[in-house]
């Protein structure tokens, strides 16, 4: 089996005999039941791929599609001119955003033998459309169309960021004016920006991407992936020596977990990909790049917990360049989705998968506590052997080398917050590892960690005392819903100092034996 790891474009699929699973059924649904779409989806979700299907149909190339469902519903004979512009492939990181578009627009024209009198790029995308719907009118597809902002959200990029989104603004409002000419028209990006008018002047652009109808349009679904990759988990299966059903529950809790309907759950296709590739589990998807400009912008408005977080209609409507909700951003990103949807138009939203968690963590525990995210795993992993070991004193020591860390000037400006952060990040990314948790609860923080001898509560104070931590854990019974396992409980109060950032004192007592 030949997996099309990167590939988009699904006349090179379908020719290079790579693996396809089969979208054509709801591919036809939305072409018959509109004409004006958008679709937003993180990166590496299969959006280019789509576009190129929907090309190929529209240019009738029945060939590509034979033993597919479509093949046998779609009428071949109404074919359609197709301009498929994609913004990955401009150059405009080293052209005017306007001379790239520009370029792209020549290039298509050439490829349908039109000559372009235009002087700008508005007016050569105007010409093109209906120079092209001569021949029947036009299926626009429009591929990344915010990548030109996307690419400049970092704070000290934004102009160039907002001088995009005008250009963007210019070329989009030919749209209205050409709708004469057009057939269909779809476009596809990360996020939904409320200031690019596409959304504000083309009125009848039908936004899909919390539509239940389309929520499996991209991504694979667990029926898929069994039906599709059941050779392959077998053979995975035999050789790892595990059970084919425990398998696909470690895939699953690895890779599933997208969702835009809280119903209907998703594995990325890179990932899933990636993964029947090598059969190994690893951060395939977060490995591909991790926006700078979110990093930075977690860290600047201290934004560590990203979990769990119920937000209304408001936070999937699009946002603000300037003004960047945090919630809205992390979820068009991809690093949280719909888990589930509640009475008054109310989204439970949190991480999709350990694959999304388990790397965020790991930027997080990097980017607060300062060290290296390179770092960041082997020293979470090196305080799960501490606790496994019993080994107290080593797991302090641990925690104290990711607390010192931490530039003074920085942690005394904010002690509370960097003490919080550095804590509750390391306690959750060892929950990957261990049976570990957190939680807050008006400023106040403890973790309870599980080995298979001991049950660890821990308390934490700052500026406070050991003993006021214990006596905590005492006063609020936190070790009674432990009463039935059997195995001995420590409770650990631990006080941290902000003029030493350090442990100053951590104490022990027995709860239960």
């Amino acid at each position: 089996m030949k997996y099309p790891i990167g590939i988009q474009d699904f006349q090179k699929l379908q020719e290079g005999g790579y693996l396809y699973i089969d979208k054509t059924e709801v591919i036809h649904k939305l072409l018959t039941a509109g004409q004006y779409y958008f679709l937003s989806r993180p990166r590496r979700f299969g959006k280019s791929l789509l576009l190129s299907t929907i090309k190929y149909l529209f240019q009738g190339k029945k060939e590509l599609f034979d033993g597919l469902w479509i093949g046998q519903h779609w009428n071949w004979k109404e074919q359609s001119p197709v301009i498929h512009l994609r913004f990955s492939s401009m150059d405009y990181q080293h052209l005017p955003l306007g001379e790239a578009i520009s370029n792209q627009l020549l290039e298509i024209a050439q490829e349908h033998n039109i000559d372009l009198e235009g002087d700008s790029y508005k007016e050569q995308f105007r010409l093109l459309i209906r120079n092209l719907s001569t021949r029947g009118k036009v299926a626009l597809l429009i591929d990344e169309y915010d990548k030109p902002i996307i690419d400049y959200l970092d704070k000290d990029l934004l102009p160039q960021a907002k001088s995009n989104q005008g250009v963007l603004k210019t070329f989009y409002s030919v749209i209205k004016d050409s709708d004469p000419y057009i057939r269909f028209l779809m476009v596809t990006g990360v996020s939904k920006f409320s200031k690019v008018s596409i959304f504000s002047e083309l009125n009848n652009l039908k936004d899909i991407t919390l539509h239940r109808q389309y929520a499996t349009l991209v991504g694979y679904t667990q029926d898929e992936l069994e039906e599709v990759f059941d050779s392959r988990i077998e053979e995975i299966s035999e050789e790892e020596n595990i059970d084919k059903q425990e398998l696909l529950a470690r895939i699953k809790k690895w890779y599933n977990g997208y969702s835009w309907d809280g119903k209907n759950f998703l594995y990325n296709p890179f990932s899933a990909l990636s993964y029947f590739d090598s059969g190994e589990f690893h951060n395939y998807w977060f490995a591909t790049g991790t926006p700078t400009f979110l990093i930075n912008l977690l860290k600047e408005r201290m934004v560590y917990k990203v979990e769990a977080i119920k937000v209304g209609m408001v936070a999937f409507d699009g946002f603000d360049p300037e003004n960047i909700d945090t919630t809205s951003l992390l979820f068009q990103t991809g690093y949280l989705t719909i888990k589930a949807k509640e009475e008054f138009g109310v989204y439970l939203l949190d991480v999709p998968n350990q694959e999304v968690q388990d790397s965020l963590l790991q930027y997080l525990l990097g980017i607060f506590s300062y060290t290296s995210q390179v770092q960041a795993t082997p020293l979470v992993l090196e305080l799960r052997m501490a606790f496994l070991e019993n080994s107290l004193d080593r797991a302090m020591t641990i925690i104290n080398g990711l607390l010192k860390s931490i530039p003074s000037h920085i942690f005394l400006k904010d002690k509370e917050a960097y003490y919080h952060s550095v804590v509750f990040l390391v306690f959750q990314y060892l929950g990957l590892f261990i049976e570990a948790e957190v939680h807050t609860s008006d400023g106040r923080m403890d973790a309870v960690v599980q080995t298979d001898s001991h049950i660890y509560i821990l308390e934490f104070k700052l500026d406070e005392s050991a003993e006021s931590a214990l006596e905590q854990i005492r006063e609020k019974k936190y070790a009674e819903k432990f009463h039935l396992q059997a195995k001995p409980i420590i409770s650990i109060g631990i006080n941290f100092s902000s003029e030493t950032k350090s442990i100053e004192a951590w104490k022990t007592a027995k709860l239960f034996e």
